[in-house]
């Protein structure tokens, strides 16, 4: 999933150029199941929580939260093509049970993810 600065992921996710951003984003991209605040990835890539969020914003159009969230989406996605379970999936991207994680689904992409997973391509 990984790309060069400032394009989009395999999944289509953009991917921001400062290079604190892309330690966060690159970081998430290989444990999306990381549910870190942008306060604690501030103190780790020094910068304030304000800065990023402003920064993530403006580089790739997305706020952090939603960002993490459609990487979240893009990973499910690709396992529910590989026919992992759904609890699995939910397991592994970091939510507390599947419920909260085909709740989260559902209002995402508007099919639960057994229906979604078996819609044809359009």
């Amino acid at each position: 999933m990984k790309c060069a600065a400032g394009e989009a992921s395999g999944g289509g996710l953009p991917l921001p150029l400062d290079r604190r951003l892309r330690q966060i984003c690159d970081f998430l991209l290989a444990a999306p199941a990381n549910g870190d605040s942008l306060a604690i990835w501030g103190e780790r890539v020094g910068a304030s929580e304000r800065t990023l969020a402003r920064r993530f914003k403006d580089e790739t159009g997305l706020t952090f939260g939603h960002w993490r969230q459609q990487l979240r989406i893009v990973e499910a996605v690709s396992k529910l093509a590989q026919g992992v379970r759904v609890a699995e999936i939910a397991a592994e991207l970091g939510y507390a049970n599947s419920s909260a994680f085909i709740s989260m689904f559902r209002k995402t992409m508007g099919e639960p993810p057994q229906r979604y997973s078996k819609i044809e391509p359009r």
